[in-house]
């Protein structure tokens, strides 16, 4: 006889668990490092968050993990978005394929949301948490089943992000590009690698007109790029003049994000830091070019840089 038992993490866990996460989020696998930094060392990571369903059997000296859910809430402000008290998240989850249809997951949801709701959550989002979200939502391919599921117990779909992928082999920026960056560079803009001059610049320009988690991640490149491991880092700015209008980075073959300023769109910005940036990637010796998050607008001029969609997700939202 066996029976089930759903408990929150244990130090002891460690091994089991991602063997378990890779036996069931499968296209998402993770190793022990990715454990520990982007979950067990994360500011806002509780252990009564994150659930693992237990399988015991024969008195309790024999027990197998079987599933686990993972849910956040803010422990620590997220600059000026705070602690956003309304709000809770819910980053990875998973049930091994042989404990199926036995009700774990409804059992680890349900623990799991009735734990949010108690502490006064209102809604629960899968799975956009910053800083440490592992992929943007549910792959809504490859992870069919756990959609079912999801809509199944009352979860609705709010945005289906996408994910690309370029191949750098052979890359080249078109002529016609070339031109345009000439005739820009007429104009007074120029697009060139971050300087340390630009910072005090910079980076209020981001959390101005991208938003504090884009502050976040360019802060992160910086730190990198003006420290060790700048070899692995590449940081383009866009200048009419004096001002900053726009920027691009990457990490090793990680592209994005990038932006230009509102009002200098629809002029070939951002497609001069799209391709500067990639032509650079390759110097770099990096072949190919990937990033987790972009909507359907958006890839339209990714796609003109060779970049092909090769996953999409389902942002999924639950009212407590």
């Amino acid at each position: 006889m066996s029976h089930l038992v759903i408990r929150p993490y244990r130090g002891d866990d460690e091994a089991a668990l991602v063997a378990l996460w890779n036996a069931t989020m499968t296209h998402d696998r993770i190793n022990e490092s990715i454990l520990r930094t982007r979950m067990l060392l994360d500011a806002n990571f509780s252990p009564d968050g994150l659930l693992v369903a237990e399988s015991r059997t024969s008195g309790d000296t024999d027990s197998e993990r079987c599933g686990f859910v993972l849910s956040i809430v803010r422990q620590v402000p997220l600059f000026s978005q705070g602690l956003e008290p309304d709000l809770g998240w819910i980053t990875a989850f998973g049930v091994h394929p042989r404990y199926r249809r036995q009700g774990i997951g409804r059992g680890l949801f349900y623990a799991a949301l009735a734990r949010l709701a108690g502490m006064g959550r209102k809604r629960v989002l899968i799975s956009p948490y910053t800083p440490n979200y592992f992929v943007p939502g549910v792959d809504v391919d490859d992870y069919a089943e756990a959609i079912a599921f999801l809509r199944a117990t009352g979860w609705e779909t709010t945005s289906t992000p996408i994910s690309m992928r370029a191949e750098l082999t052979g890359f080249q920026i078109p002529n016609e590009l070339l031109e345009l960056e000439q005739q820009r560079r007429q104009e007074g803009i120029t697009i060139r690698p971050v300087q340390s001059a630009d910072l005090s610049e910079l980076m209020p320009f981001i959390a101005k007109h991208f938003g504090w988690d884009w502050f976040r991640f360019a802060q992160e490149y910086l730190l990198e790029l003006f420290g060790p491991g700048s070899d692995e880092i590449g940081f383009l700015v866009a200048r009419q003049g004096e001002c900053i209008v726009g920027y691009c980075q990457q990490r090793r073959e990680r592209f994005g994000p990038f932006g230009v300023v509102e009002g200098m769109r629809n002029h070939g910005i951002g497609r001069l830091l799209l391709f500067r940036c990639l032509s650079t990637m390759l110097t770099q010796g990096f072949h190919c070019a990937w990033f987790l998050w972009t909507g359907q607008d958006a890839a339209r001029l990714y796609s003109l840089a060779g970049f092909k969609q090769v996953r999409q997700f389902a942002v999924m939202n639950k009212s407590l």
